[in-house]
């Protein structure tokens, strides 16, 4: 009898045990499947390009890799001699033309006064559209005087926003361009996360749905928000083709991938002592409502 009772417990048990893992095997699969999470995220940030507005070479690198900038520190100069000659050229042509617009003026004006048949009217005329000729030229010069000034400024390269200096490879003695990109800064408190979830996931997932980030390796929990979801990503399968018609693949694979869908999550919390930098890997879980 308790041979017949041993074995009938045992197998209960057993059945139990088996029915249980399935059951837990089951709501876990059903979790991995359908809940809104993915391990497919990424830590994103806006990058400014840095790029001079005058060429010339670099005399001066006054910022180290992965420092901190404020807004309108100067983070590298460009050689100003040039610049420096230009403008000095451009403010004595300046106050030349300064000199001259105002002898012009005066002619025009003694002439005017005078009454006598000493002088005709053509050339009063005539000294009446030199002086205004000398004031547009004095205007003119003005301008150039601006724009030397501004291009002696520029070789004093600011920084646009507050941020890190990233992959520093800039070094004096380099050859800056205007427009070419010497310096790339990643911009303080404009991080975010990129989450890739699944295409069926997406409909569980709702603008504003509280998030939790965990980043890879770590035990942090970054706390976000859904901020937007994308509304289009490319179809590898439908290439425009010849004269822009569609080129279909006529393949078609039995075994179809889910397409990622990528959705912004604003950070709303990051906690003490942990350190976001763009790039970064992490799991994003879309809490239930």
């Amino acid at each position: 009898m308790n041979s017949k009772f041993t074995k009938l417990f045992r197998f209960s048990m057993t059945f139990i045990v088996v029915l249980v893992a399935i059951f837990a095997g089951f709501a876990l699969w059903n979790n991995y499947m359908n809940s809104p999470w993915t391990r497919d995220g990424r830590v994103r940030a806006d990058i400014t390009l840095v790029a001079p507005d005058v060429d010339g070479l670099v005399s001066k690198v006054l910022v180290k890799d992965n420092q901190f900038v404020r807004k309108g520190d100067i983070l590298f100069e460009i050689d100003e001699n040039r610049f420096l000659d230009a403008y000095n050229e451009a403010k004595a042509t300046a106050n030349a033309k300064k000199i001259e617009y105002e002898m012009k003026k005066q002619q025009s004006a003694r002439r005017k006064i005078i009454n006598d048949e000493s002088i005709s009217k053509e050339d009063r005329e005539d000294s009446s559209f030199d002086a205004t000729i000398a004031k547009a030229k004095y205007e003119q010069s003005l301008e150039l005087l601006k724009t030397a000034k501004l291009n002696l400024e520029r070789t004093k390269v600011q920084a646009p926003t507050d941020g890190w200096v990233s992959n520093l490879l800039l070094r004096q003695g380099d050859y800056a361009k205007v427009g070419s990109n010497c310096m790339a800064l990643v911009n303080k408190d404009s991080f975010w996360v990129n989450g890739y979830f699944e295409e069926h996931k997406i409909s569980m997932i709702h603008i504003g749905d509280k998030v939790e980030i965990r980043p890879l390796g770590t035990n942090f929990i970054i706390k976000g928000h859904v901020d937007s979801i994308a509304k289009a990503i490319i179809d590898r399968d439908n290439t425009t083709g010849e004269r822009l018609l569609a080129n279909v693949n006529p393949i078609f694979t039995w075994v179809r991938l889910a397409q990622r869908i990528p959705v912004r999550i604003d950070i709303d919390e990051v906690p003490k002592g942990m350190t976001l930098s763009a790039g970064m890997t992490c799991s994003v879980s879309v809490l239930a409502r």
